[in-house]
């Protein structure tokens, strides 16, 4: 069963606040797919199924509120907690992972936790090394507020939208207008995907210096 229809499955409140529970998860350091649940939600919404609005509030919620949790995990866990994590889930928390997030720290600051809601590597790292890096905690919650209002709800209206209008015009769509258009979909999201990595990828992190980062 794919996820969309397993959603569509779940009553409309309900599958609220599992979108606000699976991206308030994902935000605590979880690994879990946050954003094809809010993606799949949205279209949802664009079907009629469920009300956008709420799907973005409950959203913008649990990542505001995930994050915190994880900021707060963060700080009492310190840099200790990541190595740990790193040993256990290498894939998610490796050195390399780590080195990333925090050359991202090191050069925007406090702008890296609201950017890192649009990056799958931070968005899941932010609110814990933020904590650990021991960043002013006022100056985590603006970002985290606006960034998780942003990406949340900024995420939903687009989807909601983009569904609502696709699908008026796919009523009329030939077979292979529709084969062109996923085709193009797939190439648009490859090349957005190059280009994340090739930003991650940025500079040279073996000089990055691991020590407390003033933001």
């Amino acid at each position: 069963m794919h996820i969309d229809e397993l959603l569509q499955a779940i009553p409309p409140a309900w599958l609220c606040v599992l979108v606000g529970l699976v991206i308030g998860i994902e935000s605590l350091g979880i690994p879990l797919p946050g954003e094809i649940v809010l993606v799949s939600a949205a279209l949802l919404a664009a079907k009629g199924v469920v009300s956008p609005v709420w799907v973005g509030v409950c959203a913008s919620t649990g990542a505001i509120v995930g994050d915190s949790i994880g900021y707060a995990i963060g700080r009492k866990g310190g840099r200790p907690l990541f190595e740990r994590l790193g040993r256990r889930f290498p894939k998610h928390f490796g050195p390399r992972h780590i080195g990333k997030a925090e050359h991202y720290f090191d050069r925007f600051g406090v702008w890296a936790v609201f950017v890192g809601r649009f990056i799958a590597l931070l968005r899941i790292l932010a609110g814990p090394l933020a904590g650990a890096l021991r960043m002013p905690y006022w100056r985590f919650l603006v970002a985290n507020v606006l960034g998780g209002i942003v990406w949340a709800g900024g995420t939903t209206a687009v989807i909601f939208y983009l569904g609502v209008v696709a699908e008026k015009w796919l009523k009329g769509f030939s077979w292979v207008g529709l084969v062109a258009a996923v085709l193009c979909g797939i190439a648009t999201t490859w090349y957005v995907k190059r280009r994340a990595a090739s930003a991650l990828d940025e500079g040279d992190l073996e000089g990055v210096e691991r020590g407390p980062i003033d933001v």
